[in-house]
């Protein structure tokens, strides 16, 4: 298949497309202007080419050809196409999304190579999400472009009120992007993307498998004038496939958007609960834990279609938790359950334009995070109680950050270079204002090829949890520094119509890493600033379209994945519960064959090969260290696709092996599942 490509006019007037594959592309929606399309030659005459970055283009227009199914991105502060972004970029979109064999945004991560997940329960319960050896709290989640990430831990990250049938795609931005999003993207951001409906339809899902497991999703969208709505209820349930593994999750999500000629509006709510049994989720001396957790969360923004493009956005979220170390049958000794209350709000800005010498984008953040709770904070004058509880909040902490971002950009012929900086000021912290600066610089050796390289700093607050817990197994610590890294990476960039791919080198050096270590197996873990933690590493991608280019018979989509990643610390002899366990080796494999007619099949492979150890128990004792064994997972899914049916057979870890993700928490064997999706349009 040939590029399909168009000479754009002057500014303002209209886009004529030269050639045309009869496919209908996001980039109309990115560029905003009416688009002609013609096969007639006169209508390449008689457009005006542009041939300087001054012009006052809109939005992605940055260069005279495009590759015309490129989607806007969201990894810099002013919107750029795929193509056009330097750094690693992994885009997990809707089709993939629909034929990989997941039922759970944590399991889809899984094939992102750098990206660490350390599931503790299945099918979505709880996972810790880490990106090129960083750890969990290191991770920023945006939904929709908005922080969603939680102040008390990182473990409750992605507790968020979307199910994957309403996920447009997933843009997972490799290192540090503190001067995109925000401090708390010190290793890594996952930024879920949901989907705006075209038409008016209602959607219904209904999946069963092993284990008891059912999960059932109904969705409908509305399309009336301007306006576009979206509302989606699911549920998830399963009996567990261990001993206290049963888990319960619903959520229910609506969004809407207004397109005008001067702009959009988007608002999103929704809620989300889970309880589950959390077998040894926290420790493995206590087996039969529990935890209940919930979460609601709003936001609204808007996006000008201006010149001079203003961006603001509201959002709070609201997460609750209660975890019970026993859920049944406490010892005397047992002085009650651990309540948590947390609340984040804020605002934020970003603007940019357009003028003779590139592209400039700014903008500020002010970011509220508030905790109530029985364990964690500082004791309150007076108590508060906690909701539909018979206990008390006796703790609290409130903390605030704001932060001023600006970032320009200039495309000279082959060479792009972005630069910026983030300046930080955090209430609770006496060392005023931090500044962060970074560049991303970019050459095109072909059209399709080029080198890539950048450097960029960041930062992280500790989470309440790392300064406030103190319990059976663990000591938090009050005194505890912000994390902070310099990154530099370079590599190349492949970027054909058939065939993406990358192969990157990293070096991060991160200074009072936070990390819950031990010296002994007998001691608690202490939350503590290790001095200095250096890690290197390799990202390579190739993922092609063989179908594409040569025709049916052959796959739709394969795709190979490796990373590696070696750290240097300085542990002083310490047992690490996180930072010190990292992945050293990591290998994804996937291919995606049209079998017949309207059935697909896809297949997928991941090998995991991590460092460090893991305090090995029996019998609720600890038995000494043992390293974490390699393993090799695979999956794989049969669908049959109509235009309003698909019905699925689906695998996963279809071998049986026996693995770990974090130590002695056993993870499930075979699990199969199969499920109809059925939908109704409405014209």
């Amino acid at each position: 298949m040939k590029k399909n490509n168009f000479k754009s006019g002057l500014p303002g007037k209209t886009l004529v497309f030269n050639k045309w594959a009869n496919k209908g592309y996001s980039l109309f929606s990115t560029i905003r202007k009416e688009v002609v399309i013609s096969v007639l030659a006169i209508s390449y005459f008689v457009s005006v080419p542009v041939t300087s970055v001054a012009s006052d283009r809109d939005t992605s227009e940055v260069k005279m050809e495009y590759e015309i199914d490129e989607i806007e991105v969201s990894a810099s502060r002013a919107p750029a196409v795929y193509s056009e972004i330097v750094r690693v970029l992994t885009v997990i979109e809707a089709d993939e999304i629909e034929r990989a064999p997941v039922a759970s945004l944590e399991e889809l991560l899984e094939y992102v190579a750098g990206a660490d997940i350390r599931q503790r329960g299945a099918q979505g319960v709880q996972a810790d999400v880490s990106i090129r050896g960083g750890t969990f709290d290191q991770t920023i989640i945006l939904l929709n472009g908005i922080n969603i990430t939680d102040p008390q831990t990182g473990h409750h990250n992605l507790n968020i009120p979307v199910n994957l049938s309403q996920i447009e795609r997933i843009e997972v931005l490799e290192g540090p992007a503190a001067r995109v999003y925000g401090p708390s993207a010190f290793s890594g951001a996952v930024n879920i993307i949901t989907k705006q409906p075209e038409n008016s339809k209602i959607g219904l899902k209904l999946e069963g498998g092993s284990h008891r497991f059912l999960n059932s999703n109904l969705s409908g969208s509305l399309q009336a004038g301007k306006w576009n709505h979206l509302l989606a209820a699911s549920r998830k349930r399963s009996d567990g496939y261990i001993e206290n593994t049963d888990f319960k999750i619903s959520n229910l999500f609506y969004s809407a958007r207004l397109e005008t000629e001067k702009g959009n509006f988007s608002f999103q709510t929704g809620t989300s609960g889970k309880a589950f049994g959390a077998n040894s989720f926290y420790t493995p001396k206590f087996p039969n834990q529990f935890e209940e957790t919930g979460t609601v969360f709003i936001s609204a923004k808007w996006e000008s279609n201006v010149r001079f493009h203003l961006t603001p956005a509201v959002f709070w979220r609201r997460h609750s938790d209660t975890f019970m170390l026993f859920r049944e049958n406490p010892p005397s000794w047992y002085s009650g359950h651990n309540y948590h209350l947390t609340n984040i709000y804020g605002a934020n800005l970003n603007s940019w334009f357009r003028w003779a010498g590139g592209k400039t984008a700014f903008g500020a953040e002010y970011r509220s995070e508030n905790i109530f709770s029985n364990v964690l904070g500082e004791n309150m004058t007076e108590d508060k109680k906690v909701p539909g509880e018979d206990a008390l909040f006796t703790k609290s902490k409130s903390r605030s950050t704001i932060s001023f971002f600006a970032d320009h950009t200039i495309y000279l012929n082959r060479f792009s270079a972005s630069a910026g900086m983030m300046a930080n000021y955090i209430s609770d912290r006496e060392n005023n204002i931090n500044i962060f600066p970074g560049i991303d610089i970019g050459y095109e050796i072909l059209p399709s090829l080029k080198l890539v390289s950048s450097f960029n700093t960041s930062m992280r607050m500790p989470t309440f949890t790392d300064l406030y817990y103190s319990g059976p197994t663990n000591i938090g610590n009050s005194d505890l520094k912000p994390e902070k890294s310099l990154t530099v990476e370079g590599g190349i960039k492949l970027n054909r119509n058939f065939v993406r791919g990358h192969i990157v080198l990293f070096h991060r050096n991160g200074k009072d890493m936070i990390d819950w270590v031990k010296q002994d197996a007998d001691e608690l873990w202490q939350a503590k600033n290790l001095t200095q933690i250096n890690s290197s590493g390799v990202e390579a991608r190739l993922q092609i379209h063989p179908a594409m280019k040569w025709g049916s018979g052959w796959p739709e989509v394969f795709s190979l994945d490796y990373f590696y990643n070696n750290q240097e610390k300085e542990s002083a002899g310490f047992i690490s519960n996180y930072v010190l366990d990292n992945l050293k080796h990591k290998f994804t494999g996937s291919v995606t064959q049209k079998i017949g007619g309207n059935f697909f099949v896809n297949l997928r492979g991941t090998y995991q090969d991590r460092e460090g150890t893991f305090t090995q128990f029996e019998n609720k004792q600890p038995a000494g260290e043992t390293e974490y064994p390699s393993f090799w997972l695979f999956g794989g899914k049969v669908t049959y696709q109509s235009t309003n049916l698909e019905l699925y057979v689906s695998a996963n870890n279809i071998f049986d092996q026996r693995y770990f993700d974090l130590g002695n928490i056993v993870q499930p064997g075979r699990w199969l599942k199969a499920g109809i999706v059925y939908e109704f349009n409405f014209r």
